[in-house]
């Protein structure tokens, strides 16, 4: 019955922006650190940011300064504004929630895909 719902990717120029949202249900959200991940083809996946339930962020040094994590407890929801994207953000972008410090599960939604291209 847990449920990460991801949506926003799309199509964008270089130097594009778009914003994603991750709407989780099923969990007590507010206690699950989440996190961005993403997979290029042929790549293996990645972490891309990640935000904590007390709030702290982190990012990969790719899009630092580029990329923002944020989330909305109220709303069940976590989001990555991205900025200036380049060719190589192009990937299925995943939205994990991950409350095994507390002894909770890991989850994954299903991705949504962002395109960075001419």
């Amino acid at each position: 019955q847990v449920q990460l719902v991801e949506s926003g990717g799309g199509l964008v120029q270089p130097g594009g922006s778009l914003r994603l949202s991750c709407a989780a249900s099923g969990i007590i959200f507010r206690v699950y650190d989440m996190g961005w991940h993403r997979q290029a083809p042929g790549k293996q996946r990645e972490l891309v940011a990640i935000i904590t339930s007390g709030g702290s962020t982190n990012y990969r040094d790719s899009v630092k300064g580029r990329f923002t994590i944020s989330r909305d407890n109220t709303k069940n929801t976590m989001y990555l504004q991205m900025n200036s994207l380049k060719p190589e953000d192009t990937a299925v972008y995943y939205c994990n929630a991950d409350g095994r410090s507390i002894h909770y599960g890991d989850y994954w939604g299903q991705g949504t895909q962002v395109t960075v291209s001419s």
